[in-house]
């Protein structure tokens, strides 16, 4: 593959002169990330792609198989699960966990359940409904894995469905940060159930674990996590003015510390972050070679206008370099996918965008081929 010269389209979408990398946002967590829900974009990371321990995060998607399951219209939210003696005794009061304070033998509804998920974080919930669903809680946390295995969440491997610590029992934060986007974009309705302030069962009522929700202007979801092997940790979403953010943090020392850490990416998350686009598409960006062509070159273009999401500062010390694989091989036909141009910011993946061909190339005919042949072997080097 060959890097093609500085893109000079560049300069409409990056300010110039470059200048050396400097991480843009900092953070106390372990693990971090802050994702552009439309877009899907990842605006910054930190060990964002690692395995984790995610605690009880994985509620999102033990709610997540749930709501499937609604979807598909094998179960309806006014059906009841009875309690078991396990769903109790490893997720109730006694155990000093998160629980809904579930009694053995009663029969809460789907909803019900998944209320205590979702607000309480109750790990009594999460068991009754993995044994409602399918029969036991460790096939349920197999089929976790498998439906968010489909989903495209490649380090997700669930071991049960409250997130109790168990070994093997991970998922990265970027993965958990896409679960949510999912759950946001696949089930509205069901995701309003995410922004309930309290709840109450049995005559007891408990807030909504979520530090910054009602705290927060947008602030309408997700989960908290902690376990001491895994620290304090949250996966959270806010929508304003039309755009949604969603932050996952890990591994932060104290409940204080989640919420300030928690407050202040989500703040930075909207304020430190914008949108620009370039519309050049038709334009000719560069020449690029051409082998065995009627045309020694041909030109490169945009098929689409680019619009890229980064910090503020990312757009001061950013590059891009055109990728192709030269020289390009006749026949070419405008519209062919014949390089990349990449994008480099800090802090964010490399953004890849195809360039197009501008005209057709048509291939020599049998004289200009051995002509060509013969003159590339003539050069030097070869």
């Amino acid at each position: 593959m060959r890097r093609g010269p500085r893109f000079f389209l560049i300069g409409f979408l990056l300010a110039w002169p470059l200048l050396a990398h400097a991480q843009l946002i900092q953070t106390e967590a372990d693990y971090a990330v802050i994702l552009d829900h439309d877009s899907g974009a990842v605006l910054y990371e930190k060990q964002g792609s690692t395995a984790m321990i995610p605690a009880s995060m994985t509620k999102v998607m033990t709610a997540y198989l749930v709501f499937d399951r609604l979807r598909s219209g094998e179960i309806s939210l006014t059906d009841r699960f009875t309690v078991s003696e396990r769903a109790w005794r490893e997720g109730g009061w006694a155990t000093g966990g998160s629980t809904m304070g579930l009694g053995i033998g009663e029969t809460p509804t789907i909803e019900d359940l998944l209320r205590g998920v979702i607000i309480v974080s109750g790990n009594d919930a999460c068991i009754v409904l993995a044994e409602g669903l399918s029969g036991s809680e460790a096939v349920f946390a197999e089929e976790m894995t498998m439906l968010a295995q489909d989903m495209g969440l490649s380090s997700a491997a669930f071991r049960n469905a409250s997130g109790l610590n168990a070994e093997g029992h991970r998922i990265s934060a970027l993965d958990l940060a896409r679960l949510a986007r999912a759950t946001i974009r696949d089930f509205p309705d069901l995701y309003r159930l995410y922004a309930e302030t309290n709840f109450t069962w049995s005559g007891i009522s408990q807030a909504n674990r979520n530090p910054i929700l009602g705290k927060l202007s947008g602030v309408d979801g997700l989960k908290t996590g902690h376990l001491s092997v895994s620290g304090y940790g949250l996966v959270a979403s806010a929508e304003r003015d039309g755009v949604r953010r969603i932050i996952v943090i890990n591994g932060l020392d104290s409940m204080a510390d989640r919420e300030r850490e928690a407050e202040r990416l989500m703040r930075l998350a909207f304020s430190a972050f914008e949108t620009r686009t370039v519309e050049t598409t038709g334009r000719r960006l560069a020449d690029l070679d051409v082998w065995m062509g009627q045309a020694r070159e041909v030109g490169a273009m945009l098929g689409d206008p680019i619009t890229v999401t980064a910090h503020k500062r990312a757009f001061v010390s950013g590059s891009s370099h055109i990728v192709y694989q030269a020289p390009l091989t006749a026949p070419i036909a405008r519209g062919d996918h014949i390089a990349d141009l990449v994008i480099r910011l800090p802090d964010q993946a490399p953004i890849t965008v195809p360039l197009l061909a501008m005209e057709d190339v048509k291939k020599l005919d049998f004289m200009g081929r051995s002509l060509e042949g013969l003159a590339r072997l003539l050069q030097p080097g070869t």
